[in-house]
């Protein structure tokens, strides 16, 4: 299984919140990644009646999760990240194999010792509205990771190539 694929796999998110589709490329830098926004998306059916629009909440979420998250996982992954038969793993603060995030309700000692992704800031411009069915791209560059803080510069952009939103998001990886 390519590294791509096993940093999608662990994300700590199930349908329907999560918002990565495919992992294109992640380095020390930043990464890229795509998202389709599903015509059907439970938040489309009253934002806004007749003319449904991606809320921005929504989208900051997806550049979360493919600029921030994914980047994340893999600059936790130089000694964290396992690739284990064809599954990926994160270590535990003990030691042991946690397997990928799960989609069913995990108790808090279930998750004792595992890494944790918390978002701690955002600054967002919304430029163009992204509509139902509509295939994103984000595009992350780091600006800096220490002390266990993830500060990331993140775009979107639609399907003509203009830019949807940008901003600066970070968050705080954990064990």
């Amino acid at each position: 299984m390519s590294l791509l694929k096993t940093i999608v796999q662990q994300l700590p998110y199930a349908h329907p919140f999560l918002f990565v589709d495919e992992l294109t490329h992640v380095d020390e830098q930043g990464c890229e990644g795509f998202y389709t926004f599903k015509k059907d998306e439970y938040f489309y059916q009253g934002h806004f009646e007749n003319h449904p629009v991606t809320p921005g909440v929504i989208l900051t979420e997806c550049m979360a999760q493919i600029g921030l998250v994914c980047l994340g996982i893999y600059l936790v992954g130089s000694d964290k990240l396992k690739v284990k038969g064809s599954v990926a793993h994160l270590k535990s603060t003990d030691g042991s194999l946690s397997g990928p995030a799960p989609s069913r309700t995990v108790s808090k000692a279930e998750n004792e010792g595992q890494t944790a992704f918390v978002f701690s800031e955002s600054k967002v411009l919304f430029e163009k509205a992204v509509y139902p069915g509509e295939k994103v791209k984000v595009i992350s560059t780091k600006k800096y990771w220490r002390l266990d803080k993830l500060k990331c510069r993140v775009e979107m952009y639609n399907e003509a190539g203009e830019r949807a939103c940008s901003g600066e998001l970070s968050g705080i990886i954990s064990n």
